[in-house]
């Protein structure tokens, strides 16, 4: 397994327009949102100004786009490919193989997270305790989880050609809906409470909570838990369901 997991590193490491789309790329939105904005004033029925808000959104964003759209499409190829047929002739087992991707993402995803910190505290001023910069770090790394085990169900959802319209519809979805690009404060009352059971809208929110130096919402918790669930036992059942076809 851990041969699996430096080829997946490797391969990764070695794609540059995935590195960009995941660990530029939300350094850029948040310049593009964030460069010009005040640092002091606070968004209403947020308690915290643009570029600390933003900053957690895209570094979530990034390891959303990290173990999310690296997961779902390369696995739908590399099952019509024959690879993952011909892994289940070796020793390693199913739990192997998805351990695998969700490390080599889960790995990538790191560097835009730290990032996009980076780039916040040089270029807009963002400071927090050490403690926070840790806590966050870990939490959204940690958090990231949830989305690689929907982009393993999505790569066994659906084939090579029709995994990167629903990845990429879910993705914008999730991101948009969740809160991601631009406060939910600015939606439609009806919208808000729409948002506010997403995953996305729950994992951006830890990261908030502990910019605020509180305790996270029980509910923003739930969520989260029920969802990686949910997405786990889909990408299990899914995997069984392929392994039955083979």
């Amino acid at each position: 397994m851990n041969s699996l997991i430096k080829l997946e590193l490797t391969r990764a490491l070695r794609n540059r327009k995935f590195l960009f789309f995941s660990v530029l790329y939300p350094s850029i939105l948040f310049l593009i949102i964030a460069g010009n904005s005040d640092s002091t004033t606070k968004l209403p029925g947020t308690g915290l100004t643009l570029p600390t808000y933003m900053m957690v959104s895209m570094a979530s964003f990034g390891a959303l786009t990290a173990v999310l759209m690296g997961n779902s499409e390369r696995i739908a190829r590399e099952r019509e490919g024959g690879w993952v047929r011909q892994l289940r002739l070796t020793t390693l087992p199913g739990r192997g193989y998805v351990l695998a991707k969700t490390a080599s993402a889960a790995v990538v995803s790191l560097p835009s997270i730290v990032i996009v910190f980076a780039v916040a505290a040089a270029v807009k001023g963002v400071r927090l305790d050490a403690w926070q910069w840790l806590a966050l770090t870990g939490a959204i790394w940690a958090g990231s989880l949830v989305f690689a085990a929907l982009g393993v169900a999505l790569g066994y959802l659906a084939s090579g050609d029709a995994v990167r319209p629903i990845t990429m519809i879910t993705y914008f979805g999730l991101s948009m809906l969740g809160g991601l690009w631009m406060p939910t404060t600015t939606f439609p009352v009806w919208l808000q409470d729409i948002a506010k059971w997403l995953p996305t809208h729950a994992y951006a929110a830890l990261g908030r909570a502990i910019e605020q130096s509180r305790a996270p919402h029980v509910q923003d918790l739930a969520v989260l838990v029920v969802s990686f669930a949910l997405f786990a036992g889909g990408a299990a059942w899914l995997y069984r369901k392929d392994t039955l076809k083979a």
